[in-house]
């Protein structure tokens, strides 16, 4: 049995418990071993087997969550992560570039409901959706003429170099390495 995820759900977690029930009602199996079978700390093991003595087998099924229910129920979430993958353009703002104050402003839009833009890191990751932060670029940045110079001039440029014995320059390895349209950390 591989119980060893890095994160498991409720449903998961709570099946894991019921399995240490299971095993150690049998009682062919310690503690440790259980601990060991399920892939936890024996002091966890020990907690189990503890509330399995005093409460029985319901000791260890999922409770029901604490804290505030969420505004918004399961389809307007995922409406708002429609809305974030459609882009800031079309939910009716100047630029493309999201954030969490936007998302804020598109849910008190749609639904009414107030939600503080700290708040919503978290659900929004919970939906599958993450921080992007666009790469900078020079406004006066020409592509068509940065394609040509790489295409046109720097090949003769390397040429040259090397026909006279000189290594590149250590700046000039990054840009090779990463090729063109890199942005490269500390370059102008």
């Amino acid at each position: 049995m591989a119980w060893q995820p890095r994160r498991l759900t409720t449903e998961q977690l709570e099946e894991r418990r019921l399995e240490a029930a299971r095993l150690l009602e049998s009682g062919r199996y310690t503690q440790a071993e259980v601990a060991r079978e399920l892939g936890v700390s024996p002091s966890t093991a020990c907690e189990w087997a503890r509330r399995l003595e005093e409460a029985g087998v319901a000791g260890l099924k999922s409770r029901a969550r604490s804290g505030r229910p969420s505004k918004l129920t399961a389809a307007q979430w995922l409406d708002v992560k429609a809305v974030v993958e459609a882009g800031a353009k079309t939910a009716g703002f100047a630029t493309e570039r999201w954030t969490l104050k936007r998302v804020a402003q598109v849910i008190q839009r749609r639904y009414g409901v107030h939600y503080h833009p700290n708040y919503l890191a978290e659900p929004l990751h919970r939906l599958g959706l993450s921080v992007q932060r666009p790469k900078p670029k020079a406004r006066e940045r020409d592509e068509a003429l940065v394609e040509a110079w790489l295409k046109r001039d720097w090949p003769r440029i390397k040429r040259g170099l090397h026909a006279e014995g000189q290594s590149l320059p250590a700046w000039t390895r990054r840009v090779v390495r990463f090729g063109p349209g890199q942005v490269l950390p500390g370059l102008p």
